[in-house]
This record gives structure tokens, sequence and C-alpha cells, in this order.
């Protein structure tokens, strides 16, 4: 919904306000005797790298390395982070910003603010509740969870607990009757559209993960990989050879839209346009495979000149800030997805601690908006970034 200046900066005061009460429901007593609510683990956390260092401090040194690592030497890895930070801004001065308008449609869905939670793996390595707890969380902040193949939880027990729509990402396996059932349990489940994953047809050099000998915990399991062992060693071995037959194959009998994820290439997205997709998503792989690939937000502004609106782009990869969203939208991006500063919110407090970092991501971004003089999403365009 639209939104008043002044119904931003409550939202503000609410994220601080629930930072200081907490979200154990727990109480302390003070020194007079009377009851306060004892502060969250995530209490310290003022932005979304707050709560790297805090899940830093807790998860289990393997767990950290695996969701913060990238691949091989990991320059792509920085470039995602510092390719926003060279980005500079330019305000419009004297713009009626007293309402902000966040709103985007995607796909027949009004989403209440372009950002989405992307998918990712093995929640229950990070929280003993996993994706139940994310999409708690997710869904407190009325945030759209992108499920991944790779989740430890069905996907029926996820919509189950689900209070705000759900996508999922696609692997296309080798076993393509698996494929197809996948796709018909999580339509049934009521997911919105498919992410089908591209840029995986080899695993990268995963070095961090691999010092770490990362693997899943004791009797957690990945229901819809068919092609791995996750039991064993091999939890990042499995490599996804796709091509345009398998899109053109799966499309033939989905039922909602299908969306092309990792795709850097505007001549790729030509194609997957023509092709009949219903939408890009810029990707490269959280910087986890192919090392030295740009980063997504140098490739978005080519990939959007090609695809010319002809259908919605979504963009991830080091998006930390409000301003990286005004940035990633005057670019030609619908939304944004976020993957690490969830699941460190997520290690550190649960589904508090994904709903409030969300909600702190909404704020900066409302915040952005009225600075730069953008009282909608339709009016960030490129004229809101300073000339180079």
């Amino acid at each position: 919904m639209s939104l008043s200046r002044r119904a931003a900066l409550s939202r503000v005061g609410a994220v601080a306000g629930a930072s200081a009460l907490g979200a154990t429901g727990q109480v302390v007593r003070t020194a007079a005797g009377q009851s306060a609510p004892m502060p969250s683990a995530g209490a310290q956390a003022l932005n979304l790298s707050d709560y790297e260092g805090l899940a830093r401090e807790r998860l289990p040194h393997m767990v950290y390395e695996f969701v913060a690592s990238g691949a091989a030497d990991e320059h792509t890895l920085r470039w995602n982070r510092e390719a926003y930070d060279r980005i500079r801004l330019q305000p419009q001065a004297l713009v009626d910003v007293s309402t902000l308008d966040t709103r985007v449609s995607l796909f027949g869905q009004e989403l209440p603010f372009p950002i989405l939670l992307a998918p990712t793996s093995f929640h229950r390595a990070i929280h003993p509740e996993g994706e139940l707890e994310t999409a708690r969380g997710a869904g407190a902040a009325s945030a759209t969870l992108v499920v991944s193949t790779a989740t430890n939880t069905r996907i029926e027990d996820i919509a189950r607990v689900a209070t705000h729509p759900l996508w999922f990402q696609m692997y296309i396996q080798r076993d393509r009757g698996f494929t197809r059932e996948l796709v018909q349990q999580v339509q049934g489940a009521n997911c919105r559209a498919l992410c089908v994953t591209v840029d995986r047809a080899s695993l990268g050099a995963r070095n961090r993960s691999q010092r770490v000998n990362f693997t899943l915990p004791s009797g957690v399991t990945t229901p819809y990989l068919s092609d791995i062992n996750t039991g064993s060693k091999q939890v990042l071995s499995a490599n996804y050879q796709v091509t345009w037959k398998d899109v053109e194959w799966l499309r033939s009998f989905a039922k909602v839209p299908v969306l092309l994820k990792g795709i850097l290439n505007p001549a790729d997205a030509d194609r997957a346009v023509r092709e009949g997709v219903a939408g890009i998503m810029v990707s490269n792989h959280g910087a986890r495979n192919l090392d030295t690939l740009p980063a997504t937000i140098d490739a978005l502004p080519l990939v959007a000149d090609k695809v010319a609106g002809r259908v919605p782009i979504l963009v991830d990869g080091g998006i930390r800030r409000g301003t990286d969203v005004v940035k990633a939208l005057a670019l030609g991006a619908s939304a944004v997805l976020i993957g690490r500063p969830y699941l460190y919110a997520l290690g550190v407090d649960g589904a508090a601690g994904v709903s409030r970092m969300i909600n702190i991501l909404r704020s900066e971004l409302e915040m952005a908006m009225a600075l730069t003089g953008c009282p909608t999403l339709r009016s960030i365009d490129r004229s809101v970034l300073w000339p180079h």
C-alpha cells in the first residue's frame, strides 16, 4: 500500500523498538524489581551487515563458512558488493515525497515491496526448524520466499506455515519423471512461480567449504535432490545439465510462470524471452560457482537493454542496503532478491531475525526513495544515478 512519510518513520521506530524489546517473549527483572523483555540475540543489528558479524559468533564455524563463502579466489563475491559501492546516487530536490508507494506487480501477484528472499539451501544446518522458521519470518514481514530444491523441508510443510505466497527454485534433474512430479507437487502447494536455475552445469571450486568439510547434520536430508547422496561428502557434487530443450519441456506442462535464474549474457536473455519464459533472474549463483564473472549489478543494465521491457527482470547478489535496491531498480530490475543476509538473521534469531532483517531493508528502501525524490517505484530510473 501507499505509505506516508510519517508511517515510514513509524516503521523505522517499530524496527528499533523490536530490537529493544526482543523477540523471545522472555523477561528479566530490573534493579527496581520491574519486569522487562529479554533482548533478542539480534538486538544489536542495525543493518544487514551487522547480522553477518553476529552469525559468525553464533553459528558453527563449518556452517558459517558454507554460507559466507564463494567460489575459488572469491573475486566475484567481492565484486558483487563493491560494484554497488561504486554507483553514486543523484537526488532530486523539492519533490513531494509525503506519500511513498513501494508496491510492485509480478506475474499476477502484488508485492508490498520489491524485495524477495532468494532460494538458498540447507536451512536446517543453520536453524533446527530450517525452512519452516524462514517461512514464518518471511510471512511476518509480508515477503515472498523462493524455496530451494535443496530444501531440507518438504514444500507442503513449508506451505502449511507460510502466510505469504511462495515461489520455488527448480533444478531440472537427470530423472525427468522425478522433476515432473516435483513440479506438480510444488504447484499443488500453491507456489506462484518456478525459477529454473540454468548456471549449474558444473559445481565451482568451493575451496572454503572444502576446507571445513561441510556436511549436513545427522538425520537431515534433502527430499527433492534425487541425484545426490546428501548423507556423504557428495552433498555439494551434483551437476545439472540443462539445455533450451529442457526449458521448453518444463514449460510444456508447468501451470505457473517459469523464470530463468542465472542469466548474465544479454544474448541468453533475448533468447529466453523469445522462447517464452515469463521472467529473467540476473544472477551469478551468489558468486558460488564460476569465479571472475561480473557483478550482477554490472550485468543488469546490459540484460535490461536487451530485454527492453518485454518481461520482468529480477536481480540478486551483493544487496545490503536500501540504496542498493534503488540502484538495481534504476538499472532495470523490477525487484531484487537477497540471500546470505537472511540466512545470517535466521541463524542469529530465527523467524524474528528474518522478519526484522526484511523490515530493516524495507525501511532503508523507503528512506532512500524519499531522499532521492522518488515517491513511487515507477519514478526510479537512471536519472537517479549520478553521471559517470
